[in-house]
């Protein structure tokens, strides 16, 4: 298999690196540009056999399948650049979610899939949310869920479901290292632990609850009723959280979703022009 990269970024770099240290993918198999070449270049001095190419065009020429790993207000100059040198049986893959399949195909003569990657791929482990143009066919699916399967768990999702699995699956891990953050610095401020312990401590944490919410079979509800004895610490502690918790994250899927409107919306403005993304 050779695979294409255009956009070599946070997560297009997270993606070839995952690929390769899982075994998914050699070195030689990737061909990869970005609009700074020093970044590709520099995965090159890393992962030696990375095939560093100066254009876009370059990168998905003759490609078994091509990953998009650029921002939403790249696509109109990329996508332009490149459909010309596509082939109908190549396979492109964009990992941008403000980006439709539909435009995807308006846009290019091959497949066109959509993915969503999470930074937990990077250690072979979460989701990643696949979504499939109308042209693409069940030994395409195979083929990529197949390189997928390496490093995470492949979920195919309706793509009006973009946005919220997205917020889970992608944005999820951010959220809770957040709240991890925020627990281990008041536990050094109140206490006086070192940040170190109170990390170490806290990160354990978070690993066996996700393990207790997917090997263990148990749900959010039973961990709860199991450590929160009635009228114990760990119970009003809980009352506090509900409380100061109520709607905050109705709030924060609602802000998620403004932002990912007001991308799709400069999306299509960018590929039709204002008077089509008003329709």
């Amino acid at each position: 298999m050779n695979v294409g990269f255009i956009g070599t970024g946070s997560m297009g770099s997270l993606l070839i690196g995952a690929f390769i240290t899982s075994g998914a993918l050699k070195p030689s198999q990737i061909a990869a540009s970005n609009r700074t070449i020093a970044k590709v270049e520099s995965l090159a001095i890393q992962y030696p056999g990375l095939r560093v190419k100066s254009t876009n065009v370059e990168a998905a020429l003759g490609r078994d399948i091509v990953f998009l790993c650029i921002k939403p207000h790249e696509f109109h100059s990329v996508l332009a650049d490149i459909r010309d040198s596509l082939r109908q049986e190549q396979l492109v893959v964009s990992i941008t979610s403000p980006v439709m399949l539909a435009q995807l195909e308006d846009w290019l003569p091959c497949k066109a899939a959509k993915v969503i990657p999470s930074i937990t791929n990077h250690v072979g482990s979460g989701a990643t949310l696949c979504m499939y143009g109308s042209r693409v066919k069940d030994t395409d699916r195979e083929r990529l869920e197949q390189l997928l399967r390496h490093i995470s768990e492949p979920i195919r999702i309706d793509e009006q479901y973009t946005r919220i699995v997205s917020d889970l699956s992608s944005c999820g891990p951010a959220f809770f290292a957040f709240f991890v953050q925020r627990f281990v610095e008041a536990a050094v401020e109140e206490t006086g632990i070192s940040h170190e312990d109170a990390l170490a401590v806290a990160s354990a944490m978070l690993l066996g609850t996700g393990r207790l919410l997917t090997e263990g079979g148990m749900t959010p509800e039973q961990i709860q009723e199991r450590v929160a004895v009635p009228g114990g610490i760990t119970a009003k502690a809980l009352e506090l959280l509900n409380l100061d918790c109520d709607g905050m994250f109705n709030r924060l899927i609602r802000t998620t979703h403004a932002k990912y409107k007001e991308d799709a919306n400069k999306v299509a403005t960018s590929l039709y022009g204002e008077e089509v993304n008003g329709q």
